[in-house]
Formats: structure tokens, sequence, C-alpha cells
């Protein structure tokens, strides 16, 4: 198991055709943290997801990035995507081929529709996290 800000580093690398702000990179999270657990019915990382008002967040990575505020993340740390297990790095290259092409917003619009987060949602309550168990049921009706 990664942690999710290396998932979310790796995501970073991956993005040089457009740029990617804390917003997108939560909802990738999302997405690689629901296909993972469908695939392998195991997290790719120990990390909660919440409900936030704009959609599913992993807190520790939102407050590493949130400096950049809605702009761009403009990630030239020093971390090596090789140290990644390939099936984490998989899981991960295959999130960003399918949702990555979509704007931080569409992404917002997309999880707002989708059971883990309408579920879990309460609006004016914090720190509701959603749970693995519902991440799994819904991205395994997704698979194809």
């Amino acid at each position: 198991m990664i942690s999710a800000l290396d998932a979310a580093k790796y995501l970073l690398t991956l993005d040089e055709r457009d740029a990617t702000s804390n917003l997108k990179l939560q909802k990738l999270l999302y997405y690689a943290q629901g296909l993972h657990l469908a695939l392998y019915n195991e997290p790719l990382f120990n990390e909660q997801i919440e409900a936030w008002q704009h959609g599913p967040v992993v807190p520790h990575v939102y407050r590493t990035f949130k400096r950049f505020g809605a702009g761009v993340i403009d990630f030239y740390g020093s971390f090596d995507p090789t140290t990644l297990p390939e099936r984490a790095r998989g899981v991960l290259n295959e999130t960003h081929t399918v949702y990555g092409q979509f704007s931080a917003w569409r992404l917002r619009e997309m999880t707002h529709n989708e059971p883990p987060w309408r579920d879990a949602y309460k609006e004016g309550v914090s720190n509701i996290v959603i749970p693995h168990n519902a991440l799994c049921e819904y991205f395994l009706t997704q698979l194809k």
C-alpha cells in the first residue's frame, strides 16, 4: 500500500498536457481509490476520503497543496515514480487516462452524481468519511 500523498505526486507527474489544481487532484485520488478497491478489494492508500462541499477530499493531501489555492499545482519535488509498486502505478495510470481528461469542475459534478459522495455528504457537517465499502460497491458497477 502507498500513501495518498505519493499517489498524488505520481498523478502530478503524469499531467504534462494540462495543469492540475487541488480540486482536480482530489477527484483523481477518489477515482483511483475506488478503482483499486473494486479491482483488488483493498485500498490503494490508507488515508480516508471525506465528503466535502466540492466533492471527495483526502484532507492531508488537500492541506499539502492548499497554498496553490484554485490554481495550478507547481510540483517540482524530488519524487521517483518508479518507487511505487507496479500495480499502484497501473491503477493511477488508468485513472489518469480515463478521468484526467476532464476539468476539475466536470469531475466535481461527476462525483456529486455518484452514490459514494452523495450518500455521505451532509451540508454543514465536516469530517464525514466516505466508507471503503461504498466506494467498492459503486466502482464494481463501473468496471467493464
